[in-house]
């Protein structure tokens, strides 16, 4: 649903969870603490690309990774080191209601309203 969309914050940037973000997004959930704060199990590399692949087209579910915007445009791109966590809605029976997750991975991104922003967005 969303793979051609991103919305643009004040702070943020919500792009769709593509192949390039895999690696990084992988090294994430090598992280003992983020794993047991998702209550996500360990995936191998080709797993999450296999993840990638089924969540892009998945039709109750929009998958986004969230870029802090300062880093985004120093290139006119959407750097990967500009990435600093996830935001997943999942829809609900009847598509009226959806399950919303944000994940703020990098440490030094933390508390920074990141994740409310994307809430907001």
């Amino acid at each position: 649903i969303n793979r051609d969309i991103a919305l643009i914050g004040r702070r943020i940037v919500l792009v769709p969870y593509c192949q390039e973000h895999v690696e990084r997004y992988h090294a994430w959930m090598q992280n003992k603490e983020l794993l047991a704060l998702t209550a996500s199990e360990p995936l191998t590399l080709e797993e999450e690309y296999e993840n990638c692949n089924v969540w892009s087209s998945d039709e109750k579910k929009l998958t986004w990774i969230i870029l802090e915007k300062k880093a985004c445009f120093l290139n006119q791109a959407f750097p990967i080191e500009a990435m600093v966590g996830d935001c997943n809605a999942f829809f609900l029976v009847g598509d009226d209601e959806c399950e919303v997750a944000v994940m703020i991975a990098e440490a030094s991104a933390r508390r920074k309203g990141f994740g409310f922003e994307a809430l907001r967005l």
